[in-house]
């Protein structure tokens, strides 16, 4: 067995990849590996450097049909300044994390022969994952009803749940919990913050206020809509928290029984895994409508209900009334979300890790 514990994770530069990959770099540190996390500068505001120190910035871009030529020359160099990065770093293996952002790492990986295993948690395979899938020793997946892998590679599949945080992997999920006759509303956007939810959410909530429906807000805003969303709430006496980003979104999902969010798939998981009842609205324009499967999974499921983009002025309101009346809807998705569990993701890691790099 080699003494090389030198691990890069490379993750794209959105919340969503950002904070999986922060957790698995927690785990692998504490297994005796040295993890660099590697990102753009999109990503770095998610990532808490005192607790991070190890953190490369390389630089790429999406593959933009608008100004092609100019962004195969970012990829490039970011292919090229990945090469130099892993000659100095000579890492055991490579774990790419999804996102365009990961890409010239684990390309970097294939000129150089350094293996690499590949994670996807959405329920539609990436594009940056697609590209890199012949030449990934593996493929971890959160979803078996994951679409986008061809038949010929899926023995190289292996369903391991969603990376999460470790506070939430640990929270305990209560299905006495009592779901009371206030609505305590957590509204996400996603690491971003949804800007239509702030121009849009007002509206229907000072119509279930004029309709009696008792409620408090938490909401995620961008900083330049918070004194708007203020006066406004303000001014119609709504029971309202505002707050941008925030490294403790554990202390909103405690204080929450019902979730407004888009349907990234790192937001869901973690709201799932909190036993959180959903209402999932999908980013119209999310890479190959992904977060439109990720909703729809999650109805199926049971584990929430979707709306999306287009219908929330006409389906909200009405949704939230219903709810109100009725708390039955929420135990019913409480109770579906109980049985699942991502509790034993880091130990399959570990498991299929040791298979692949140190068997031999």
């Amino acid at each position: 067995m080699s003494n090389n514990k030198n691990v890069i994770i490379a993750t794209g530069g959105t919340g969503g990849h950002i904070f999986p990959a922060v957790s698995l770099a927690k785990y692998l540190n504490e297994k005796g590996f040295s993890s660099t996390l590697t990102t753009d500068k999109r990503g770095l505001k998610f990532i808490d450097i005192g607790s991070n120190k190890n953190t490369k910035v390389i630089e790429s871009s999406s593959l933009n049909k608008n100004k092609k030529f100019v962004s195969l020359i970012k990829i490039f160099l970011a292919i090229f300044k990945s090469i130099i990065f892993l000659i100095k770093m000579r890492p055991k293996f490579i774990f790419g994390m999804g996102g365009y952002a990961s890409f010239p790492l684990c390309f970097a990986g294939i000129i150089l022969r350094v293996p690499f295993v590949i994670y996807e948690n959405n329920l539609v395979m990436g594009k940056a994952n697609r590209y890199l899938t012949p030449y990934a020793k593996k493929i971890f997946v959160s979803y078996k009803d994951i679409e986008g892998i061809k038949d010929k590679y899926e023995s190289k599949v292996t369903i391991i749940g969603n990376i999460l945080r470790e506070k939430i992997l640990n929270h305990n999920k209560t299905l006495d919990e009592k779901i009371d006759n206030n609505l305590n509303i957590l509204i996400m956007g996603g690491s971003q913050a949804a800007k239509i939810f702030a121009e849009i959410l007002p509206e229907i909530f000072i119509e279930c206020k004029k309709n009696k429906i008792n409620f408090k807000i938490y909401q995620q805003c961008l900083e330049e809509q918070k004194m708007d969303l203020q006066e406004q709430y303000g001014a119609n006496n709504i029971n309202h928290e505002l707050f941008s980003f925030t490294f403790d979104i554990m202390k909103y999902y405690e204080f929450s029984n019902l979730v407004i969010t888009r349907s990234g798939s790192s937001a869901l998981a973690e709201i799932l895994n909190c036993n959180i009842p959903i209402i999932a609205i999908p980013l119209a324009t999310s890479a190959e409508n992904h977060q439109l499967k990720n909703a729809e999974y999650f109805t199926r499921k049971g584990f929430g209900l979707m709306i999306e983009e287009k219908d929330i002025k006409s389906k909200l309101f009405n949704l939230l009334e219903t709810i109100h009346k009725d708390k039955s809807m929420l135990k019913l998705i409480k109770k579906n979300q109980a049985k699942h569990s991502d509790k034993d993701v880091f130990k399959l890691i570990k498991k299929e890790i040791t298979k692949l790099f140190y068997e031999n």
